[in-house]
């Protein structure tokens, strides 16, 4: 399950970004990152990455895929559009905990990965959304980067609760390694 950026700051998950100004009225566009973006309704209120700014937003529509709403006592489109970029967290205990089967993406961060046959494959630093598909960037032993598409089919097992991810790496990256690292598992 997904609900939430792979941004976290210790006990807050980012929950979507102030795409920019909507009318001359003060409103703002949102861009959720929740499963179901209208879920992003009934959060809040949201904090900036610092912690220390406060947003509370009303929302009152939806326009080309984004949210709009009006933001506190922002009541003009330049002060409006100043928060474009603004990202909005919330904090985890608000959150609706998870099912045995599901997971926050955030949570994927810092796994440990490993090959089907147990050997170390590296670690989750972080998860790219580019909207076409998420994709899992591994830290390998060695330091290299790999960017890795998070399907079924290259992480069959997502072990949270054991901290573990396995991966099946696809049959380029093996024959890379293989040829960078003589490693048999690979081959």
């Amino acid at each position: 399950m997904f609900v939430g950026s792979a941004d976290r700051i210790s006990d807050r998950l980012l929950m979507g970004v102030i795409a920019g100004a909507h009318g001359v009225h003060g409103e703002v566009r949102v861009k959720s990152f929740t499963a179901v973006p209208d879920d992003l309704i009934n959060m809040g209120p949201f904090t900036d990455m610092s912690g220390s700014g406060k947003y509370l937003i009303k929302f009152t529509g939806r326009s080309r895929g984004l949210l709009l709403g009006a933001v506190n006592s922002v009541r003009d489109r330049n002060s409006a559009e100043a928060l474009r970029g603004t990202k909005l967290y919330v904090k985890r205990d608000v959150l609706p905990p998870v099912e045995e089967d599901e997971f926050y993406y955030a949570d994927l961060v810092g796994l440990k990965v490993f090959l089907e046959s147990n050997k170390f494959y590296g670690e989750v630093k972080s998860v790219q959304e580019y909207g076409a598909g998420d994709v899992l960037e591994i830290i390998r032993e060695n330091g290299q980067t790999d960017l890795l598409p998070f399907t079924l089919e290259i992480f069959p097992k997502i072990e949270i609760k054991a901290n573990r991810l396995v991966i099946v790496p696809p049959k380029t990256i093996e024959a890379e390694s293989s040829k960078q690292n003589n490693d048999p598992d690979l081959l």
